[in-house]
């Protein structure tokens, strides 16, 4: 029996959860590419992603699904591409905690709707900053005419991470059904 395999991409701020969303789920070690952080004006964590971070889960069926994190730092946005190609989805995660939440969702929806049809978006650090929570999310999209799921999550809690991410593979199966 040969299986098949999926790939899904997180993609999204420096900070917002990419690496530890990856390690919520993965059920082999994850391959991590975490390096220093020498940007501290973006944010204040130690380290960052600087190329590719990967962990893997496995599904009921027993179909693996690849979780690839992408480098949050526009600066490696021409990995971007490559980590994309062939992907089922993308999981966009957005630190509500930040001044530019909602222009950092538009940057990060551009990206990689170039490079991918089936995007998610969840919304990380909402404890940070309770104001409407993902009232806003919804609005802006809404005045987009972008039609996409919006989840609260914390990327360190493993049903969080999972419901987004069975809903990206359901997202797939309707729409390449």
């Amino acid at each position: 029996m040969i299986l098949q395999k999926y790939k899904i991409v997180f993609g999204g701020t420096m900070g917002a959860g990419k690496t530890e969303a990856i390690k919520s789920l993965s059920e082999v070690a994850v391959l991590s590419t975490e390096a220093v952080n020498t940007d501290e004006q973006s944010h204040s964590k130690a380290l960052t992603t600087v190329g590719i971070d990967y962990g893997e889960i496995k599904l009921e069926d027993g179909v693996v699904v690849g979780l690839y994190g992408t480098p949050g730092q526009d600066r490696f946005d021409f990995i971007w591409s490559v980590i994309c190609k062939g992907a089922i989805g993308a999981v966009i995660l957005i630190d509500h905690s930040r001044k530019n939440a909602l222009e950092d969702l538009q940057f990060y929806y551009d990206s990689f709707k170039e490079h991918v049809g089936n995007i998610i978006v969840g919304i990380t650090h909402v404890d940070e900053d309770p104001q409407q929570l993902l009232k806003k999310y919804r609005d802006w999209m809404s005045i987009q005419n972008y039609s996409m799921p919006v989840f609260a999550v914390d990327a360190r809690e493993k049903d969080d991470v999972l419901l987004m991410v069975e809903a990206l593979i359901a997202r797939a199966e309707v729409e390449y059904a």
